[in-house]
């Protein structure tokens, strides 16, 4: 094997961990209207607080698959990064300022006893989480399908196109099946670490959430397989398809820890066959097949992946070690006994000054 075909699955698994981790993530945070919806005020506060903290301990570390995938294509495949982060800029912009959003709203919303306050912030992680997965299933899903792509006179690639080429039928369901999986991720987690009646919710939740994703998820990949599949795409379709429903019926029997790992399967599965149905490609090119970007005209210099290959063969225990550690000091169930009343920290401050 190549160090540019190691390369590119290494990219592809750094995509596979972002995902599943930061996919419960999203769906956590688009579910607080619907799972953070309580009998009162006090109550809808104390549900939505016990959904944030289910992630609390993790997302920003979850974070980081994503800015490790990035920096691995800028380092391994410039012209891949190049070209996909000039093409796709506006769509990029919107994720990254979604995301930034979406931790301002995790960092401040607790700043403040105001219901206003709260609430525009809680929009905010809303948003912040709806945005990313769905611009980036449009974006993995037209790199997938192609893009146009053509050379300028200095034999650099360049994409053609303007975003309104990239918001085509395919592109969008892809975005729909990303958002609809993270939902469903996301209600798996939360039943996996509540407790009372966030529990059940969840997983009512889960299961409706899922049974959609399911059915727009079978579209989508038979529509990528026919389109630019192989047998090892194909396997991998089928593997997903599987997964997510045997995720959803171990969700109805209330069996949490089986629906997760089961929704972690499809994440892994939907990436691969993404990764699988453009290989050799990175980028194809709808324009001209000559024009496409493989893993052997994208690359970086062999010297450059082999000083990255004992970065990596370093690092990357260490950071599965740590992040293993992580989710098993956090592992217990929270529910909103937990929780205590909220205190305004303004007033906090006021009765120490004086």
């Amino acid at each position: 094997m190549s160090l540019e075909t190691l390369w590119f699955i290494i990219i592809g698994v750094l995509w596979t961990g972002y995902f599943v981790l930061e996919g419960f993530d999203f769906g956590v945070g688009m579910s607080l209207p619907i799972l953070g919806k309580g009998s009162d005020k006090a109550d809808t506060d104390k549900r939505r607080r016990v959904l944030l903290n289910t992630i609390g301990p993790f997302w920003d570390g979850n974070e980081v698959w994503l800015l490790t995938a990035g920096g691995a294509m800028f380092a391994a495949f410039p012209a891949w990064y190049g070209t996909l982060f000039s093409g796709f800029y506006l769509a990029l912009l919107l994720i990254l300022v979604a995301l930034i959003v979406r931790n301002m709203g995790f960092e401040y919303r607790h700043k403040r006893d105001s219901d206003a306050w709260r609430k525009g912030w809680d929009l905010c992680i809303m948003i912040g989480s709806l945005l990313p997965p769905l611009l980036l299933g449009v974006a993995l899903t037209n790199i997938v399908a192609g893009v146009p792509i053509t050379q300028d006179r200095h034999q650099e690639f360049i994409f053609t196109g303007n975003l309104f080429t990239l918001l085509n039928p395919l592109s969008l369901l892809g975005g729909l099946v990303f958002v609809g999986l993270s939902l469903t991720h996301g209600g798996h987690f939360i039943a996996l670490k509540t407790a009372g009646q966030i529990r059940h919710d969840a997983r009512a939740f889960a299961t409706k959430a899922g049974l959609v994703t399911a059915v727009l998820a079978v579209v989508l990949l038979l529509w990528v397989g026919l389109k630019t599949g192989n047998v090892g795409s194909w396997i991998t379709t089928a593997i997903a398809a599987v997964s997510l429903l045997a995720a959803i019926f171990f969700n109805t029997k209330g069996a949490e820890g089986k629906a997760f790992i089961g929704t972690t399967i499809t994440w892994a599965m939907a990436v691969a066959t993404y990764f699988l149905a453009i290989f050799p490609n990175v980028m194809p090119s709808t324009t001209d097949d000559r024009f496409n970007l493989t893993v052997e005209n994208a690359s970086s210099s062999h010297l450059t992946l082999q000083i990255m290959t004992g970065a990596a063969l370093i690092f990357t225990p260490i950071a599965l070690a740590y992040t293993a550690w992580n989710y098993w000091v956090f592992r217990r169930r929270i529910s909103v006994e937990h929780i205590p009343g909220a205190v305004d920290p303004l007033k906090i401050q006021d009765e120490v000054d004086a």
